[in-house]
Formats: C-alpha cells, structure tokens, sequence
C-alpha cells in the first residue's frame, strides 16, 4: 500500500485550473480578511482600555483639591503602556493588512476590470514568499509612532492640559513656588517634571525622527475617486 500510494499522482503534478485557482484565492482571501478584522478589533480594544482610564485617572484627580498631581503623571505611564502594546499590535495587523491589499489591487481588481494583467508583477511570488518567510513591514518605532499620531496624541494632550491645570490651580492643596507645588510627599519636584519631560521630548523625537508608516490603499481616499460606484 505504501508503494502505490507514493506511485500516484502528486498535487504538484496536476496543473492548477482557473475555477480551482479562483476558489483558493477566494478562501485564502476571506482567512486573511478575517485574521486582519480580527487584530483591528484589538487596536480599538486598546484605545477604549486608554480612554477608559484617562476617564477614572481625572476623575479621581480632580474630584479633590488633596488629591496630588502625581495621579495624573500615573495616568501619562499607565496610557504609555497601552500604546506600546497598541504598537506591538500593529505591526502584526499591518502584516496582514498588506495581504489583503495585494490581493484586492491584483486580484479582485483585475477580476472586476476583466483585465488580467495585474497592476502589479510577481505578487503571487511576493505574497508566497510572505507566506513561506513571514516578517514585519515597518519597525516596532514606525509602529509606536502611526499609533500615536492617529490615536494617542489627543490623549497625551488631554493629559498634559490636565496635568498644567491641577498643579496651576489655586484649589490645589500645596502652596509655594512652582518646585514645591510639584514635589510628592518628600520626591522633589524636579522629578515629576523631569518624567513628564522626558516623556513628551520622546514623543516628539518619535514624531519628527521615525519615517512615518505608509498608507494602506483604504487610508488614502480623498472623496475625488476615479468614478466607481459614484458614479449614477
């Protein structure tokens, strides 16, 4: 039996049909579709998870004049910490993201034309080599970086405002100058302040140093399409 099981024909044998390669196509798309829907839905998982917290952190912080600053510098590490995971997210939602694209650019569109001369050459081989040998489009900053600018940046705003206004307000419970009115309990202020510049000097070094991640073909609709289903 084994002998005649290796005796028969083999898959890579038989040459592939048009309905065959179309039906593989279809489900290969509809899985990568799928694992893509299913890691943007952690994107948006993360961002409520900051919104949320941002929300209770300047509830509590402003909900008394005795209660210090130092919880909203708190809230500035704990909402860093969800965009570093939103960033490591990202890079492997962008992964498949890219697939889809390929696919819809010069598979589907094509299809659709009647035209089966791809825009693009050797995408089959580029997606086959992704399959066999799969690696990260953008780097892990250039991550960091597209979430921040998209999501995080109004956020950290919030945050800062928030931050300037409880420690400048007359309400709050310290007196003094600008250093004491920042210190906690016995850390000096020059602490809070150093993290707090440290943070947002990071932030800004990430924004204008790191390339910036390209665009999906979805992201770059301008509303002046080239006809399409706008068309009546």
């Amino acid at each position: 039996m084994p002998q005649a099981s290796r005796s028969g024909p083999r898959f890579e044998d038989s040459p592939l049909t048009r309905p065959e390669y179309i039906s593989a196509m279809v489900h290969f798309y509809r899985g990568e579709l799928t694992r893509s829907i299913s890691w943007r839905v952690r994107l948006d998982t993360s961002t409520n998870w900051a919104i949320f917290a941002v929300t209770a952190i300047l509830t509590f912080a402003f909900g008394s004049p005795q209660h210090s600053h130092a919880s909203i510098i708190l809230g500035m590490l704990l909402v860093f910490n969800f965009l570093a995971l939103e960033a490591k997210r990202f890079r492997i939602f962008d992964v498949w993201r890219n697939r889809v694209r390929m696919i819809e650019e010069n598979f589907y569109g094509p299809l659709l034309t009647r035209d089966l001369e791809s825009p693009r050459e050797r995408w089959g081989s580029l997606v086959a080599a992704d399959l066999l040998e799969p690696r990260f489009k953008i780097t892990y900053l250039q991550a960091l970086r597209a979430r921040f600018v998209s999501n995080y940046a109004l956020i950290f705003g919030l945050l800062l405002l928030a931050w300037s206004v409880k420690v400048a307000s007359p309400l709050h419970a310290v007196e003094g100058g600008a250093l004491e009115r920042l210190a906690v309990g016995r850390v000096s202020g020059v602490v809070p302040l150093c993290i707090v510049a440290a943070l947002y000097l990071f932030f800004i070094a990430i924004v204008l140093l790191v390339p910036r991640v390209p665009l999906a073909g979805t992201e770059l609709w301008t509303g002046e399409g080239r006809g399409g289903l706008a068309e009546g």
